[in-house]
């Protein structure tokens, strides 16, 4: 019996020498290919890579992209949503006001924009959102007007897209034809 169990042992510190080897060689790292030299001669400084986004470790998992988000670069993306206070003689500029409260921008004080400032305020206009910040102002404005924006002093104005067009049976400086009372029907061409 015993050298049958001297067999077993053999065999046991055989597996475990083994195991052991392809544990270590699994864990065992590499090293990490290096950059390409810069030569000494250039005077001129390596630009950063234009993906290089800078992190903030916070805590021990999180890493935070320091960075601004697209919101905060363009305020007009910015999500709203608005229940404009309910007021009898409410108007459409003071809806808009009232959605720009916060945003960083003001109202124009255009001629022209004081039309579209003092109709009346729909009461489909009374809630909105969330939408974002320009298509919130799109919405008050209606379809006839277009925005306008000015960021260096962060004014936002609007204009009429054009001349009013009504449709009629005619196209522009055409008149309606009057038949001839003098000559027959089959004489017409």
């Amino acid at each position: 019996m015993q050298p049958s169990i001297r067999a077993v042992h053999r065999l046991a510190l055989a597996a475990g020498l083994l195991a052991g080897s392809l544990l270590a060689a699994g864990c065992a790292t590499t090293a990490a290919p290096s950059a390409p030299a810069v030569p000494a001669a250039s005077p001129t400084a390596v630009a950063p890579e234009p993906d290089f986004v800078p992190v903030a470790r916070y805590g021990r998992y999180t890493l935070v992209e320091l960075v601004p988000e697209p919101v905060q670069r363009d305020l007009l993306q910015q999500a709203v949503e608005v229940s404009i206070p309910p007021m009898l003689d409410a108007s459409v500029g003071d809806a808009m006001r009232h959605v720009l409260l916060r945003s960083g921008y003001r109202l124009c004080d255009a001629a022209e924009a004081a039309a579209l400032y003092a109709l009346p305020l729909p009461a489909a206009h009374l809630r909105l959102g969330p939408l974002m910040l320009r298509d919130a102002l799109l919405a008050l404005a209606g379809p006839a007007w277009e925005l306008s924006v000015d960021d260096l002093s962060r004014q936002v104005c609007f204009s009429r897209h054009g001349a009013p067009t009504f449709l009629s049976a005619n196209p522009p400086g055409t008149t309606t034809p009057v038949p001839d009372a003098d000559r027959p029907e089959e004489m017409r061409p």
